[in-house]
């Protein structure tokens, strides 16, 4: 994972620091339930590059949430198949790094979720299939579009 990311609020956080603001927002009321989202979007950009967003969406059910997000651009991709299964990949990875240190702390009661960037309206209905296996196989609730918001509309404004 990237050494920095972006919080909601506009500051740098590292991974630590995104891990240590999740515990605080989730213990500062441990009345409500919790739900932590992941969710990659991706844009092709000029020789076939692709700029990458990854979002991290942790929401207290019913009363706001925050979110912090990273961009970074990798190398060639001839396929939208490529493009949503290195977005899946990126969201996996991202999943297992956070779900590891949260686990580390009393937390409340929460859902993981990673959202794909994909749906069944569209071009990427051939590889859902494909994808939700991939995701569900590392142990992950999955969810897609129009249900997928993490990577619809929070990384999708980044990218």
């Amino acid at each position: 994972m990237g050494d920095f990311l972006n919080s909601s609020l506009g500051t740098r956080v590292t991974i630590e620091e995104l891990v240590n603001e999740i515990v605080v927002f989730m213990r500062s009321d441990e009345t409500y339930r919790y739900k932590v989202t992941i969710g990659t979007d991706s844009e092709l950009l000029a020789a076939k590059n692709a700029d990458f967003v990854t979002a991290i969406v942790v929401h207290r059910i019913g009363n706001g949430g925050r979110y912090f997000w990273r961009r970074f651009e990798l190398g060639k991709f001839h396929t939208l198949r490529d493009r949503m299964i290195k977005e899946a990949l990126i969201s996996l990875e991202t999943a297992h790094g956070i779900l590891t240190e949260l686990k580390k702390f009393p937390l409340p009661d929460f859902d993981f979720e990673i959202h794909a960037d994909i749906g069944e309206n569209g071009p990427t209905k051939a590889v859902i299939q494909e994808i939700v296996g991939m995701i569900r196989a590392n142990n992950f609730e999955v969810k897609i579009k129009p249900y997928s918001y993490a990577a619809t509309n929070v990384a999708d404004r980044h990218v």
